[in-house]
């Protein structure tokens, strides 16, 4: 959605929603209310067959709605939305239909809309026409990276991530090296780094993603933290020169190291390699440490950033309000990290005021400035915040 406003600003005329491939309604409320996050000026809904009266199926009712009925229900309430339209004996009209689904939908969602600002996120660049690593940057989106996605290299930007896509620029080696030197912070990743390892890359930093594969379960965070995941990763390998580059981030088998988030300084910055399994969804799979290390790193210019498990996402507008959702199908504890000076931040819909706040240290153990502060989420739910000082 952001894309194509990028490539014609006012030009978008919004978004298309269709309940195929969404047995539980849950899923077709989440399509529409995704839309609108990114502030879509309007929603087609296919197809006008689909609203028909026709009996609504009880097994659309998904499993994790009665695992939250008790403390309110989840986003979208399955009961609730039927319950102005139970007959006298508890039973369903026969007039129900997918339209009620709709129009519960955007009655939860309307007061949320008026509160959002412009969205923003880390810029990425996809030229025009382009290819390479497709769809990857939804896959970010699940792990709480908001993306902001341009058809023009975003050269006035502190930091960027560059994908594979972003090979088609002839000149994009140049455009890295520019930045570097400019003090900007370049994050590409492994797909693109393979894609000019015999284009002009190597004058940067020496690696090579090699045709090696690894499984990888265990990660070394920086040089003394250990952490285990609970299921096993497969890595194309990276060689590279020690002490031209260092590994941020390292999948560990035995006495092998693996980058995962690699470094290297050059010019007047650093440039970062972040590796991306064959298959993108095995990125679900990293610990929430190593996803927090990831996270902070590319959305250090935001004011805000969410540290938990993959799988819960991260929505940011201009105005100080922020959108946390998950679509794991249980409660989630997560931790809101903000910037410096903000000590409350407030529940938007429900009105509730988090200022447990916890200060985040560095490696040193020192403070940073900023805070984080727990919250939970419902099973496949949202929840809208905006920053208190």
């Amino acid at each position: 959605m952001r894309y194509f406003e990028n490539i014609k600003p006012g030009g978008n005329q919004g978004g298309w929603v269709d309940p195929f491939g969404s047995f539980f309604l849950d899923r077709y409320a989440e399509q529409l209310w995704l839309t609108l996050f990114a502030k879509a000026p309007e929603i087609t809904l296919f197809h006008f067959g689909q609203f028909e009266p026709r009996p609504l199926d009880a097994r659309q009712r998904a499993p994790w709605q009665g695992s939250a009925a008790e403390d309110g229900g989840t986003s979208f309430d399955f009961d609730a939305m039927l319950a102005p339209w139970l007959q006298a004996d508890g039973s369903w009209p026969e007039e129900t239909s997918l339209a009620m689904a709709a129009g519960y939908a955007f009655e939860q969602i309307d007061p949320v809309i008026a509160e959002l600002g412009n969205p923003v996120g880390i810029a990425s660049y996809k030229p025009f026409h382009s290819t390479g690593e497709d769809f990857l940057h939804s896959y970010l989106g699940m792990l709480g990276i908001p993306i902001d996605l341009r058809p023009q290299f975003p050269a006035d930007e502190a930091m960027i991530l560059l994908t594979e896509a972003a090979k088609f620029d002839p000149d994009i080696v140049a455009k890295i090296e520019r930045q570097l030197m400019d003090g900007k912070t370049v994050v590409i990743t492994s797909g693109l780094y393979k894609a000019l390892q015999e284009r002009g890359i190597r004058d940067i930093v020496e690696l090579t993603v090699t045709e090696r594969k690894a499984s990888v379960q265990d990660y070394l965070i920086g040089r003394f933290r250990m952490v285990h995941a609970d299921e096993a990763v497969l890595l194309p390998h990276i060689d590279y020169l020690t002490n031209d580059s260092w590994e941020e981030i390292s999948g560990t088998t035995r006495t092998t190291g693996h980058p995962l988030l690699h470094y290297a300084a050059y010019g007047n910055s650093v440039l970062y390699v972040l590796t991306i399994p064959d298959n993108f969804d095995d990125l679900y799979k990293l610990p929430p440490e190593v996803l927090s290390r990831i996270r902070e790193l590319l959305l250090r210019d935001l004011y805000v950033r969410v540290d938990g498990p993959a799988q819960v996402m991260l929505f940011v507008y201009d105005n100080d309000t922020f959108i946390v959702e998950s679509i794991l199908p249980e409660g989630t504890a997560v931790r809101i990290v903000t910037d410096t000076g903000v000590t409350a931040i407030r529940d938007v819909l429900t009105g509730e005021t988090l200022t447990d706040a916890e200060p985040i240290l560095d490696w040193r153990g020192q403070s940073t400035g900023k805070h984080s502060f727990a919250a939970t989420l419902k099973p496949r739910s949202y929840r809208v915040f905006r920053l208190g000082k």
